[in-house]
């Protein structure tokens, strides 16, 4: 079993930049692969981006260039740092872990899945 915790949402003005952090709990993280994702009011969710056990990322069009991820393996932790900030980000954004670690992670069906954390980027 595999407890995952967002942090570090909050209120930005466009421009801005926020850093997500994901805390995990669980046996043999360091395979784990691990997405972000979003849901914005009215909209499906919205796959961002992800980091596999190589560690390789990935990451949507939409924020390519401005968001990046990475992962501590020592703390067990995943970062979606996030710059260029622009109104259309605004959404909860959730942290999900897989342990088919070594995949391309885009493609896979995230087994568990954090609370989600609240991003408004406004002026």
């Amino acid at each position: 079993q595999v407890q995952l915790v967002e942090s570090g949402g909050g209120l930005v003005q466009p421009g801005g930049s926020l850093r997500l952090s994901c805390g995990a709990s669980g046996s043999d993280l360091d395979y784990y692969a691990f997405g972000w994702f979003r849901l914005a009011p009215g909209k499906a969710r919205e796959w961002v981006a992800c980091i596999n056990s190589a560690p390789r990322t990935y990451y949507a069009d939409s924020v390519k260039g401005r968001f990046s991820t990475s992962r501590d393996d020592a703390t067990s932790t995943v970062y979606l740092q996030m710059n260029s900030l622009k109104p259309e980000d605004t959404a909860v954004y959730y942290c999900a872990a897989d342990p088919y670690g070594s995949a391309a992670c885009p493609a896979l069906d995230y087994q568990y899945w954090g609370q989600g954390t609240q991003v408004t980027v406004s002026s």
